[in-house]
């Protein structure tokens, strides 16, 4: 299989994706998906997921994918597309363009490809393993921040919050006590991005799925950061269970995050 190829249907099928969140924003209602009222979907959501699967089936119709709404198709094939068609959903449902169309590429279980598209910024992050991560083109690297002191954190609450408020209230006050400042964005794969761009220097979050996390990962190990669990265990071969506990960061602040969260997370 041809890498470039992998690379224009990528590029392609986030900025198609992306067009068509840049249209919808403001313009369209929202329905929950019963997982808790911050978990909604939209018309955009679908209508993107569409055009993604549309142009990865034209050149690779023997792929298999994983998407977050339409589900997975799975027949044994070497490479399996991840695809979050909107990440930050509910911030594109009230108007705020905080959101982002993101694609991994895994090829045997290892993430080879991935990018996110932020159309609002005008941002591609784009990532290949081995090659590096770039950010419209430029190679990028993340921060050099070595303390836990000196840290910008950004983080995410699933959508149990309202069940597990305690903990993850708890997780967030620690952190407050410990780094420079503390962030909240709603969109898991631009905190990764921005971890990989050196914006942010540490991001943790419960319970994300693999579409939120498959693209950011390799951008921020491409980029020379660390991914973990809440343990500092690299994640296996398994996309389906990538991003239950994702902690990523410079590299350089992981220890310290992972003394946090395995104290909290254990409890």
């Amino acid at each position: 299989m041809s890498a470039p190829a992998f690379r224009r249907t990528l590029v392609t099928a986030l900025k198609a994706a992306g067009a068509q969140l840049k249209r919808g924003l403001g313009r369209v209602s929202f329905s929950s998906k019963g997982s808790g009222r911050a978990n909604v979907v939209t018309p955009v959501d679908y209508a993107a997921e569409r055009m993604i699967l549309d142009e990865i089936g034209r050149r690779f119709p023997r792929h298999d994918f994983l998407a977050e709404e339409r589900g997975g198709r799975s027949t044994g094939s070497d490479y399996l597309w991840v695809i979050d068609p909107l990440d930050g959903t509910l911030n594109f449902a009230h108007g705020l363009p905080l959101s982002c169309v993101s694609i991994g590429l895994v090829e045997r279980g290892r993430a080879i490809l991935g990018g996110v598209y932020d159309p609002f910024r005008g941002e591609l992050f784009l990532a290949e393993a081995g090659r590096g991560a770039s950010l419209n083109g430029r190679r990028m690297a993340v921060s050099r921040v070595q303390r836990l002191s000196g840290a910008l954190l950004v983080t995410g609450f699933p959508y149990d919050r309202d069940k597990r408020a305690a903990l993850y209230a708890g997780i967030a006050r620690d952190f407050l006590r410990l780094a420079q400042d503390l962030r909240r964005s709603g969109s898991a794969a631009l905190d990764l991005a921005w971890v990989a761009a050196g914006r942010f220097d540490g991001f943790w979050e419960f319970r994300l799925s693999p579409w939120d996390v498959a693209a950011g990962r390799l951008l921020v190990e491409e980029a020379g950061g660390r991914v973990s669990d809440f343990s500092g265990r690299p994640w296996g071969s398994d996309p389906s269970v990538w991003g239950r506990q994702t902690l990523a960061s410079n590299g350089r602040v992981q220890a310290a995050m992972v003394g946090v969260l395995k104290t909290r997370a254990g409890r």
